[in-house]
């Protein structure tokens, strides 16, 4: 479950890029979420993602208020929402599988338990026989289904 009451956005200037944003959505509840560039959509991700404060209000990610949610919670928090960014943030000083199997190994899964999942995740984005790329051998799409199957 998410859940914005009252967000508020601005990066300095008093410039508002989401002004008193309100909605909820139910697990399980599937959200695209779409307008021109600049209207606030990645701003928006980052705020359900934990990775930026609110200016104001409250945001409620399965039942926990991120702004008193201890950043190194953060993390175990993202893994229950998956969201894909225009921004990647590939590590391209390493290979897909590694991109894949990080989050995994610093989440505590023991290595072949990570490994495993790793390959199942980039065979379903279709990157299977990839695994030994760098990202930047890789087109655009395929670096962004590389993201997706991270998330």
């Amino acid at each position: 479950m998410i859940e914005f009451q009252h967000v508020f956005k601005s990066y300095g200037r008093g410039r508002n890029i989401l002004a008193d944003i309100n909605f909820r959505v139910s697990a399980g509840e599937f959200v695209f979420v779409s307008g021109p560039s600049g209207a606030g959509k990645s701003t928006l991700l980052k705020l359900i993602g934990g990775l930026e404060p609110a200016s104001r209000g409250s945001i409620q990610v399965n039942g926990q208020r991120l702004d008193k949610l201890p950043a190194r919670a953060r993390p175990y928090l993202r893994r229950a929402v998956g969201v894909i960014l225009q921004d990647t943030h590939l590590l391209f000083d390493r290979s897909a599988f590694e991109n894949v199997m990080l989050p995994l190994a610093v989440q505590g899964h023991p290595w072949d338990s990570a490994a495993s999942r790793a390959r199942a995740a980039l065979d379903k984005v279709g990157l299977s026989g990839k695994e030994d790329l760098n990202p930047i051998e890789l087109s655009g799409g395929e670096q962004q289904r590389l993201a997706i199957a991270r998330a």
